[in-house]
């Protein structure tokens, strides 16, 4: 913990203070968004904290509100009054549950060094957890105990352990940090009082569901947008949102953030995103769902014991680098059995090459210790300790075929044999596919010009508009065989119109575009400039059958083929309490071997910050966080900056709708 602050920071960043009242928006600073530290004004008129512009001139030539040209020379320190006014800022000390005084700002340093008993209670136990690891150097543990020494209690709840990150971009769990980004398993506010009392840390909970849709017109639509597929950087189908009124808003049990993995016995986990719209088109009475659900945040410990007969257990040798090498695994528990079980493995991450782990695995125990009852934080420190082999004893469900040997050489000793695993499925994770996970279209200007009769009509229909939820272009949605259009033959359903004789259309609404079309059909000839979207995987040949009875929509994954000038970008403010989660979790990022990706929300969690904003949606493109563009950033340099974030975070995103199912 910092001895000025009181709480856990990266040293070379601002310190952290709990204010008792709510600080007036002119003493923020606009790119950390907490109350000014060293306050800096600018020559445009801006005032940010010394270390925040440091930081952000080091990178960017331009003031972060007004991008005018800026230089860190031309800045200069905050009048003194303005000083004095942070400075007398009432705070609350960090030490609350043994000391609950106030004081102004610029006096908490002498009250944790001279008057905290709080602070001084950590500085002890500090001092004694030290001892006790330089005694335990000179007498190592035995084999089979698993007790692992306690941090001290940290006034944020929680000590600094690490779990592995997921394709999901997990961010480890219990830090004294502030700000995580949808870890795998946190605490909520309560955990402080369960850490104290030597109970189990909340887990994130989840669980896949069998559910069966009925409906009496088998060609009816389902009601419900998904995003993702294998050839996205999501990965999985994901669930955007559920339509009111529609066949699953009446069924109840899907809710937007849910992962669909089957669809009548068909594994859709690893199809890309056209082809899980095909198979969830599919007309017929009776459709059967098999769906991972996250329930948020549980501390619920399950007392079943895993004995069964058509399980095998299977032992897994992980080589790490270092000690700091993640190896890229999302652990969790369930609400109906005891353990820990792999949720995920992230792509390219140690143990997706090594093949031998798979998604649904039970985590019997690692490097010896026992985890049958045990926590993802138990998990995840053995791993964050181990430096270099971490041996994996699991349970896995028969009949699953494991991959080749891993690279380091490790084998296991599978069998093969036939059984179910009562709805829960077991897929092998395949070796990484690098022609996936790259933005899958491109597009075509095209430039359109005809000559007709005044009266002729253009013989097409549209959609989208600025005033529309999701802000999109206007697009074309039919081209009737009636028009001048239609006996062109180059404006085609889906073509982005970008102007119509010199009036742009990109800005304008659904209402204004109509206008505009309908008054420029009325001349001679008429200019249309437009852009086609160019798939480089042509859909299924069922699909484009099936959309003849649908309202016609782009599917989702053609709008992420656009141009960044069409996208609409919006600001999503998410607030926070200093023990909470974020909430959400991302994909994507900058990778040697895939090049740029957009960064997208690939999860978010019951009961959490990003939950209850209701703004922000799975599919959804991050642009920035606190204007600082995410473009060229890799997946390990956004999250840091996201869990620093204290209270408040600015999220500019790009929200494409999902494809209607």
């Amino acid at each position: 913990l910092c001895c000025e602050c009181g709480q856990a920071h990266p040293l070379l960043d601002n310190h952290l203070y709990n204010f008792q009242d709510e600080v007036d928006d002119e003493l923020i600073c606009h790119i950390c968004l907490q109350p000014l530290l060293q306050p800096m004004d600018t020559p445009c008129g801006h005032t940010y904290c010394f270390k925040c512009l440091e930081n952000f001139m080091q990178e960017y030539s331009f003031c972060p509100m007004d991008r005018k040209k800026l230089s860190f020379q031309q800045c200069h320190k905050s009048s003194l009054l303005v000083r004095n006014l942070l400075d007398k800022l009432v705070v609350l000390c960090p030490f609350k549950a043994e000391c609950q005084q106030t004081m102004q700002r610029c006096e908490l340093e002498a009250h944790l060094q001279n008057r905290c008993p709080g602070f001084k209670k950590y500085k002890s136990e500090l001092q004694r957890k030290r001892n006790s690891i330089s005694k335990g150097k000179e007498e190592p543990p035995a084999k089979g105990d698993t007790n692992t020494p306690k941090d001290p209690e940290l006034p944020s709840g929680g000590s600094s352990l690490v779990a592995e990150s997921s394709g999901a971009a997990v961010v480890s769990l219990g830090t004294a940090e502030p700000g995580l980004v949808n870890p795998a398993f946190e605490e909520t506010e309560e955990g402080e009082s369960l850490v104290q009392k030597g109970n189990y840390r909340t887990s994130l909970v989840a669980e896949t569901t069998t559910i069966e849709i009925h409906r009496e017109d088998p060609e009816e639509e389902l009601g419900m947008r998904i995003v993702g597929g294998k050839d996205t950087p999501l990965g999985n189908i994901v669930v955007q949102e559920v339509l009111r009124d529609s066949v699953i808003a009446a069924d109840g049990r899907i809710a937007p953030g849910d992962h669909i993995l089957e669809v009548n016995g068909v594994n859709i986990s690893s199809v890309t995103h056209c082809q899980a719209v095909s198979f969830l088109r599919h007309p017929g009475p009776v459709l059967h769902l098999m769906v991972l659900q996250e329930k948020g945040f549980s501390n619920r410990t399950a007392q079943q014991d895993c004995t069964s007969s058509s399980r095998e257990v299977i032992h897994v040798t992980l080589v790490k680098r270092d000690r700091s090498e993640p190896l890229g695994i999302k652990l969790i528990r369930k609400t109906d059995e005891a353990g820990i079980f792999i949720l995920d493995l992230l792509e390219g991450g140690l143990a997706a090459k090594n093949g031998k782990l798979s998604r649904n695995d039970r985590v019997l125990s690692i490097n010896g210790q026992d985890l049958r009852q045990g926590t993802p934080e138990a998990a995840a420190q053995i791993i964050q300790t181990t430096e270099s082999r971490v041996n994996f004893v699991i349970l896995r469900q028969s009949g699953l075929q494991l991959g080749e040997p891993g690279e380091d050489g490790s084998t296991s000793n599978s069998s093969s044999s036939s059984s179910s695993n009562g709805g829960s499925p077991v897929h092998h994770r395949r070796r990484p596919d690098q022609s996936h996970y790259r933005r899958k279209s491109t597009y075509q200007k095209k430039t359109v010009a005809i000559k007709k009769e005044p009266k002729e009509s253009l013989g097409i229909t549209i959609g989208g508009g600025r005033d529309n939820k999701n802000k999109l272009p206007i697009y074309v949605t039919s081209v009737q065989p009636i028009g001048c259009l239609f006996r062109d033959g180059r404006i085609k359903r889906g073509d982005v119109l970008l102007s119509i004789n010199g009036i742009d259309l990109t800005h304008l609404n659904y209402y204004e575009a109509v206008s505009a079309l309908k008054s420029n059909a009325a001349s001679h000839s008429v200019t249309l400039k437009a852009l086609e979207i160019l798939s480089l995987n042509s859909p299924e040949p069922a699909l484009d059958i099936r959309e003849q009875g649908f309202s016609w929509s782009p599917l989702w994954i053609t709008w992420l083929g656009l141009p960044s000038y069409l996208h609409f970008c919006q600001d999503i403010v998410l607030s926070k309490g200093n023990l909470e989660s974020w909430g959400f979790s991302i994909v994507g990022g900058f990778e040697e071997s895939k090049g740029n990706q957009p960064f997208f929300i690939k999860t978010i969690v019951p009961g959490t910050p990003a939950f209850r904003d209701r703004k922000l949606k799975c599919g959804d493109e991050i642009v920035a966080v606190n204007g600082v563009p995410a473009i060229g950033m890799s997946n390990s340099e956004l999250i840091p900056m996201l869990k620093e974030q204290r209270n408040k975070v600015t999220l500019t995103v790009v929200s494409w709708p999902g494809s209607l199912v």
